[in-house]
């Protein structure tokens, strides 16, 4: 009871705060290598307390020395998922541009064309922006600032077009880019048989919550990269799924 008179109202608005801040840093580095680079640190935590107990004095001071850089360190290590967690604080979209009649519609234009593409073993990589801006991607493709359709879609991407080899970023019902350089993903998990076109639209996955659609030429198969995790293959009903649910039932929710 003493303790609790003691409390003030400052107290409980400084831990109500600490709790939403670090709630959102596990949503931001849920799945991906950050949680195996905190389970890292926390074993060598362990083993630095371990070690001031056996009395070794020489592997303490080496782990004595690490953690004298240890801001470095977690800067160097957690470089994404701070660039992300940055950029998703400076973007962050309190009003909605788009109706959920225009997004649906435009949806429905990215999955008839990702599966028509899919059946003509045509490569594709379709970037569809959320929160955080992909303008620095932008900037280095062809600017177009056209209606999201289908026949664009497919026009963009045949074989025959000088910008099918780069990606097409969408921002809400809008194609406001086309052949697009994407970061490549440096993660030793993706499998060898995938080219860089899956490679390109895992990397952006990494640094923004874009979601990037992959159509492989040599497949056919339809792949989706978001929170730099690779899900393969879909078909036309999944695909409508989960993007729904991305870009239009969890808007309503907000």
């Amino acid at each position: 009871m003493e303790l609790l008179r003691q409390l003030r109202w400052q107290d409980l608005v400084d831990i109500i705060l600490m709790s939403l801040i670090f709630y959102r840093l596990l949503l931001i580095i849920k799945g991906t290598k950050a949680v195996q680079m905190l389970i890292g640190l926390g074993v060598l935590l362990f083993a630095s307390l371990l070690s001031g107990y056996l009395e070794l004095y020489t592997v303490d001071w080496v782990i004595q020395s690490f953690w004298a850089q240890i801001v470095i360190a977690i800067i160097i290590l957690f470089q994404p998922e701070i660039r992300r967690a940055l950029a998703q604080m400076g973007e962050t979209q309190f009003f909605q541009t788009f109706t959920s009649a225009e997004e649906l519609k435009s949806l429905e234009e990215i999955i008839r064309a990702t599966v028509s593409l899919a059946n003509r073993k045509i490569g594709a990589l379709i970037v569809i922006e959320r929160d955080t801006s992909l303008k620095d991607f932008v900037e280095v493709g062809t600017p177009l600032d056209a209606k999201v359709s289908k026949e664009l879609l497919m026009s963009i991407f045949h074989p025959t077009s000088p910008i099918h080899d780069g990606a097409v970023v969408i921002k809400g019902n809008r194609i406001i880019a086309a052949g697009c350089f994407l970061p490549i993903t440096l993660s030793s998990d993706i499998s060898r048989s995938l080219g860089t076109r899956h490679r390109a639209g895992l990397g952006l996955t990494e640094e923004t919550d874009a979601v990037a659609i992959i159509v492989s030429e040599e497949t056919g198969s339809i792949s989706m990269g978001m929170d730099g995790k690779l899900e393969t293959p879909f078909d036309m009903g999944t695909l409508r799924n989960v993007l729904t649910d991305l870009f239009t039932t969890k808007k309503v929710k907000k």
